[in-house]
């Protein structure tokens, strides 16, 4: 499974999203890989007014901001 953070610079709320999935489950923090939605247009487009936004690239499925530590290891599973 591979895990992306949709995130920005100096975006406190994806900080709170890499903490709570650190906490979560240390295995998936450890392949996260974070993209910064400013790096390209279409992701700006997409994810920039919703970020942080934790997406799986196994099934597509993606999990916006605000969740909870429950509803992360839901997503996870």
């Amino acid at each position: 499974m591979g895990l992306i953070l949709y995130t920005g610079q100096g975006c406190c709320l994806c900080e709170q999203a890499e903490a709570l999935l650190e906490k979560a489950d240390k295995s998936a923090a450890s392949i996260l890989k974070k993209v910064d939605v400013r790096a390209s247009s279409d992701l700006y487009h997409l994810y920039g007014a919703r970020i942080p936004v934790l997406y799986r690239e196994d099934n597509h499925s993606e999990l916006p901001w605000p969740f909870d530590s429950f509803q992360l290891g839901e997503f996870l599973r």
